[in-house]
């Protein structure tokens, strides 16, 4: 997907309303996160007994997010972190990231050498089994199972006008972004894919960014198993 900064500056999402898509798509979310709470909660305990061996502090994480139409909300994980960590220099990357222009453009998430990161934290963060607590959000109607991904405060405050169209919709635990290799996209491109996702959602397409996920993440933790 081509980044163009004049024509994205200009394009306006029109979401059509649908009570019958918001109706089932909530109720998919309840159904698959109860679930997933209970089909996951032997991993959840070894998690949290190994958050506890590895470094002091609580083992759920919580932090303010932005949400739909802008609103904070409580977000959970599991701690990958020291306690207290030093976040000026993360803080500023992002913001430099989101603030870049086109052609010096990185991916959002390529800061290396994080010592912010715990032992158990790297592996939890490698598999993705630190968003496991986010169930929680999505039950309580915070989140979706499918959605962009929250931003936090301060990366909302330096967000364009553009930007701030992809939480036109509930944040999710994974979405369009995520299955579409991440790691290789700079901001826009992800802001792009998330206001694809916005224009052509329906509860197909969610569920299979689902079924997508659950492959993804499988062959992920095959491919990261020592």
């Amino acid at each position: 997907m081509k980044f163009n900064e004049n024509q994205e500056e200009r394009r306006v999402i029109v979401i059509k309303p649908s009570r019958t898509y918001d109706m089932l798509k909530r109720g998919l979310d309840f159904v698959l996160s109860l679930l997933g709470l209970i089909f996951y909660a032997p991993v959840c305990l070894i998690i949290s007994i190994a958050i506890k061996i590895d470094s002091p502090g609580p083992i759920i994480y919580r932090q303010t997010r932005i949400g739909k139409n802008g609103n904070p909300f409580s977000f959970y994980k599991f701690r990958t972190m020291y306690i207290h960590p030093d976040y000026s220099s993360y803080r500023e990357f992002l913001s430099k990231t989101i603030q870049k222009d086109k052609e010096n453009e990185k991916p959002i998430h390529g800061m290396r050498g994080d010592t912010r990161v715990t032992r158990v934290g790297r592996v939890l963060r490698r598999l993705s089994l630190d968003e496991l607590p986010q169930f929680f959000s999505v039950i309580l109607g915070d989140m979706s199972l499918v959605g962009p991904r929250p931003p936090l405060p301060y990366e909302w405050e330096v967000y364009k006008d553009w930007h701030r169209q992809r939480l036109m919709v509930k944040p999710g635990i994974t979405g369009l972004w995520q299955i579409s290799g991440k790691s290789n996209r700079g901001f826009n491109e992800m802001v792009l894919t998330d206001l694809s996702y916005i224009e052509r959602r329906s509860l197909l397409l969610d569920l299979k960014i689902l079924l997508r996920t659950v492959t993804v993440a499988f062959f992920q933790s095959k491919i990261n198993a020592p």
